[in-house]
């Protein structure tokens, strides 16, 4: 009996890895193994970095936060110390959105905030 070989389905695998390795640079792009190596690396990375962006949004946030509010004589952590104990309960995220697009509505926050 001759040895059966799944010609169709190894084509498609490979075929899938190359079209992932679409725009490398040089041989990644086109030798198999470089560029199972080259897709296999990247989608690791965007695997970590999916979870590190969410880390870089809040330190952005905080660091905005922290800008808005040294001019009322406050720092970030009293500031968001004050928040909690008037139980004003808003994310880091508003704060931060607030403060950028619209300082007057945080300027009347921070002095609720102080009150």
């Amino acid at each position: 009996m001759p040895r059966s070989i799944n010609n169709v389905a190894s084509k498609q695998r490979r075929k899938k890895i190359l079209k992932a390795a679409k725009g490398y640079w040089g041989s990644r792009k086109t030798r198999i193994r470089m560029a199972m190596d080259a897709v296999d690396r990247a989608r690791l990375y965007a695997y970590e970095h999916r979870r590190l962006k969410k880390r870089d949004f809040r330190s952005l946030w905080i660091v905005r936060i922290n800008a808005a509010v040294r001019p009322f004589g406050l720092n970030y952590s009293k500031f968001i110390h004050l928040l909690n104990e008037k139980n004003i309960l808003m994310n880091r995220k508003v704060l931060a959105d607030l403060a950028f697009n619209d300082p007057v509505a945080f300027e009347q926050l921070v002095k609720v905030a102080q009150a």
